[in-house]
């Protein structure tokens, strides 16, 4: 210890004071650095779960918006299928009434239907 090399050794006592108060010193800056730390820690940890249950609502809100445009999208499928069925129909019915537009693509259907018709024959014949 050079510091108290100077000092009379019958002055010990004096010299484990002040060890034992630079001790305390040191602790003490040791412990409210360590209480800031854990402050800091808490708050962004805090900040952290709120960010957290925001995205959790936002996450939730877009999933039902997704299930209700998946939903829409279903129904406009089927009616976008109705409707092209309904267009075949009335191209042949078209066709059928004189319109020579769609004879050829008319015949071809009835030719098909033609051929169905004839294949469940045979299997209702054996």
């Amino acid at each position: 210890m050079p510091i108290f090399e100077n000092r009379p050794k019958n002055n010990w006592h004096i010299r484990a004071r002040m060890l034992t108060l630079c001790g305390q010193a040191l602790h003490l800056a040791f412990m409210s650095e360590l209480t800031e730390i854990v402050d800091s820690l808490e708050n962004r940890i805090s900040k952290l779960l709120h960010k957290y249950e925001n995205l959790k609502q936002v996450y939730n809100s877009l999933e039902e918006e997704m299930i209700a445009v998946k939903e829409e999208n279903q129904i406009l499928v089927q009616k976008l299928e109705g409707s092209n069925q309904e267009v075949q129909n009335l191209k042949a019915a078209n066709a059928m009434l004189g319109s020579t537009e769609f004879k050829k693509e008319t015949k071809l259907k009835l030719n098909s239907l033609i051929r169905e018709i004839d294949q469940c024959i045979v299997q209702l014949s054996e």
